[in-house]
């Protein structure tokens, strides 16, 4: 199970890799590996500023759908469109090509509530 270190994780298996005020969201090797194989992944909040914990989207899988969960409040200013030719690549790259969302933060304190790799694995017993 890879859980790099210098993410931060949410109990809802995002991961968050955070440069500035500007945060990259997808979701863990657990989630993908735990959902199987990714046939779609819905984002239409592109634009939109949300609360933590709002849905911003969806991942669909063979056998599931599941709601994609805002690690982090603020305005989603990315989606990453080649998931919508290659979907697939959540399954083979969850922390590399395939990222899901851009945000850019706007309350930076709520990263301090967020799961380091420690606590992340212990949250799914790893």
């Amino acid at each position: 199970m890879n859980i790099p270190a210098e993410l931060k994780y949410t109990k809802d298996h995002e991961w968050i890799s955070v440069e500035g005020d500007i945060a990259t969201v997808g979701i863990t090797d657990f989630a993908q590996s735990e959902l199987g194989d990714i046939v779609y992944v819905e984002v239409e909040t592109l634009d939109e500023t949300l609360d933590q914990d709002e849905v911003f989207g969806t991942v669909e899988a063979v056998k599931t759908v599941s709601d994609l969960f805002l690690p982090l409040s603020g305005e989603i200013i990315a989606f990453n469109e080649g998931l919508e030719e290659e979907p697939e690549k959540v399954n083979t790259d969850p922390y590399g090509e395939g990222w899901m969302i851009k945000i850019k933060i706007s309350d930076p304190a709520q990263i301090d509530g967020l799961l380091n790799d420690a606590g992340y694995k212990e949250l799914i017993g790893a």
